[in-house]
C-alpha cells in the first residue's frame, strides 16, 4: 500500500501550527510545503494510516495492491471518537463502507476473590 494526498483537496490544515496529518505521522514522513502537505520518503512509510483517519478534508488516502481491489483502488477514512469510517473506492466507481467502532479505553473491573 502507498499513502498518496488529493492536493485538490488538501488545505495544509490552514491556520494551524502544523497539519494534523504531519503531527500524527510515527515517522515524521509528511510536511507542509508552502499550503499543502507534501509526503517525504514514501518508502519509509509504514502504512499505519494514522495520516489517513486523521485528516479532516479526506485528503489522504491509501492506494491499495491490484489484488485487492483492481489497479487503481483506494482507501480513505474517516474517524471519530466513537468509530473510524474506512471508504473503499473501486476503479469501476463503486463505493463500500466498514464501520469499525473505537475501542474506549475502559478499566475492567477486578474479579473478587
Amino acid at each position: 500500500m502507498t499513502v498518496a494526498i488529493d492536493i485538490e483537496k488538501c488545505t495544509g490544515c490552514s491556520g494551524a501550527r502544523e497539519a494534523q496529518c504531519e503531527r500524527i505521522c510515527p515517522g515524521g514522513l509528511l510536511v507542509r510545503e508552502g499550503v499543502k502537505v507534501q509526503l517525504r520518503g514514501g518508502g519509509a512509510c509504514w502504512d499505519c494510516a494514522a495520516c489517513v483517519k486523521s485528516c479532516p478534508h479526506q485528503a489522504l488516502y491509501l492506494i491499495l495492491p491490484w489484488p485487492l481491489g483492481g489497479r487503481g483502488a483506494r482507501l480513505y477514512a474517516r474517524a471519530s471518537a466513537t468509530e473510524t469510517e474506512w471508504i473503499l473506492r473501486l476503479p469501476s466507481g463503486r463505493e463500500e463502507r466498514y464501520v469499525i467502532p473505537a475501542r474506549i479505553n475502559q478499566k475492567k473491573p477486578v474479579p473478587e476473590i
